[in-house]
């Protein structure tokens, strides 16, 4: 069992692809290191999406996101480098990453990146009463 950072994310393939589900996970731990002052960087991440037909695994996710914690990098630039090789590595029907990044000199950051395969519609949301 890996117990180092590792760039590789591991896929396993989507057991519904005929229906459309959401995949929602919650990245509590996110750290990474400020490019300008090289002070640690704390983040949530929340990745939800609906997968083609590929879905992440989550253990190489974990060890994707360990590979951040000792590089520099701004708020923007992290979460749109990992929501591209999440869409690149999984070309799912829709994916969302929102990066909320801890208080920095009095201020929050919240970064959110989109992707919407060509094609693809959510289907309407229902409410129930």
């Amino acid at each position: 069992m890996p117990m180092q950072p590792n760039h590789e994310l591991a896929v396993f393939e989507n057991p519904n692809q005929q229906r459309d589900y959401t995949v929602r996970i919650e990245i509590p731990e996110f750290t990474c290191l400020c490019p300008v002052t090289g002070q640690p960087d704390f983040a949530t991440l929340l990745l939800e999406y609906v997968p083609n037909a590929f879905c992440v695994e989550l253990k190489s996710l974990k060890l994707y996101i360990w590979n951040y914690r000792n590089q520099g990098a701004f708020h923007e630039a992290v979460t749109s480098q990992i929501h591209g090789d999440l869409v690149n590595r999984l070309e799912p029907r829709f994916l969302r990453l929102t990066g909320r990044f801890n208080v920095r000199g009095g201020l929050y950051t919240t970064v959110t990146v989109e992707h919407i395969q060509d094609g693809w519609r959510a289907p309407p949301r229902v409410e129930l009463a």
